[in-house]
Order: C-alpha cells, then structure tokens, then sequence
C-alpha cells in the first residue's frame, strides 16, 4: 500500500498503513517528521483502540499472549506523520531480563526520538495508574513528552463511577496538568475516539505541545 501524502491540516487516520516493525530503536524508520507512539501494560487495549481510531479491525494485530509482542511497530499516515505501537509492558510472566530489555528501550525511545510529538497512554479504567504505568509516566514528564491517558474499558463501568475515576487519575496527576490530559475511552462502544482523534490531530499538524484538557467526560 503506498503511503499518502500529507496535503491537509487534518490527519485522515483511515488511511493508516504499516510501514514496518522494529526490534530497537536502531532499526526504526527514519528520525524525520512527526509521530503519536502509544504504550500501555500488555492487556491494556493498545492494538484495538489504535484500530478503532483509524476505522480498520486489522491494522494493528493483537496478540493471544499478553506480553508476547517485543517489537516497535510503525504505521504511516502520510509521508511525514506516523503512529507507533510500542511493546505492552508490565506482564507478570515475562522474563525479568525481557522487562529490563523492554524497559530500556522505552525510555530510550522517549527520550531520544526527535519526531515524537506526544504518548497516548492506555490504562484499564478498573486499574489506572499501576506501578508500571508511574514509571512510564516518569519517564515521560523526564522527557518534558506531552501524555494523553486512555482510562480504557470504560464499557465496563456505569456512568458515575467512571466519572469518578476519571477525576480521580486527573487529581493525582494534577501537578503534571501542562503535560498530561485524560478521558476516557471504549474501543468496543465506541466512545472517546473522537476525543482521542483531536488529541493526536493536534499534535501531527500543530506547533502547539497540548490540547486543553476536556472539561466534561463524553456521554455513553
């Protein structure tokens, strides 16, 4: 599939086509133009909401091992804007010397990747901000990396409660609010890929590092 040319300000995600997998960073496509990365634990809904975004059920693979993808993959958007599905971390029964490779390459990859405009975080509305997703976090904010969480699932809670919990992920991380948005988000209803779409729009096409963070949560 050929990949489109960029020739407006708004990204068309259906048109999202992969482009290759990497296994270090080394091995990924050139530091040029812009990219959105998304990173979450492994069982955290990454493929499938990278999939609702660009309209396609099988543009990013999803694996029936938590933990068994360890490359970078990379898909264009047009010429000089790509999204980038990282390797999920914090899975219980990967090796430790895999976590610590993974890890590695995760920092690296925030710290190092020129073209990386922001980071969709995505974290289970049941279970947010876990130890690991603290650690990527912190390494995001290190890194002075814009981060817009996911709370995924959303599907799974009523109306109030997701509410709740999305104020209360807001509160914890208030003293990173310059850098850090949230909502909430389903791949399987679905709601907030819209909100998502805008975020990322914002960040492939505009000189400005973040978006105002939403006021109110997206009806069901």
């Amino acid at each position: 599939m050929a990949i489109p040319t960029a020739h407006s300000s708004n990204v068309n995600f259906r048109e999202a086509c992969f482009i290759q997998s990497a296994s270090e960073i080394e091995n990924a496509p050139p530091d040029q133009g812009w990219e959105v990365a998304f990173a979450g634990r492994s069982n955290s809904g990454k493929s499938s909401a990278i999939n609702a975004l660009t309209g396609s059920k099988k543009l990013a693979r999803t694996s029936r091992t938590p933990g068994r993808t360890q490359l970078i993959n990379f898909f264009a958007l047009s010429d000089s804007q790509r999204l980038v599905d990282l390797p999920g971390y914090g899975f219980a029964k990967v090796p430790l010397a895999v976590k610590k490779k993974w890890n590695q390459q995760l920092e690296r990859y925030l710290q190092y990747r020129e073209s990386l405009r922001g980071l969709v975080m995505l974290m289970d509305i049941r279970h947010p901000l876990t130890d690991p997703d603290k650690q990527m976090l912190g390494w995001a904010v290190a890194a002075s990396m814009p981060v817009h969480i996911l709370l995924t699932k959303a599907d799974k809670l009523k109306r109030g409660p997701a509410q709740n919990t999305l104020l209360s992920v807001r509160g914890e991380l208030a003293a990173h609010a310059e850098l850090v948005s949230v909502q909430c988000f389903s791949s399987l209803k679905p709601q907030g890929v819209d909100e998502l779409g805008k975020q990322i729009n914002l960040w492939l096409t505009d000189e400005s590092v973040m978006d105002p963070m939403p006021e109110t949560l997206e009806a069901d």
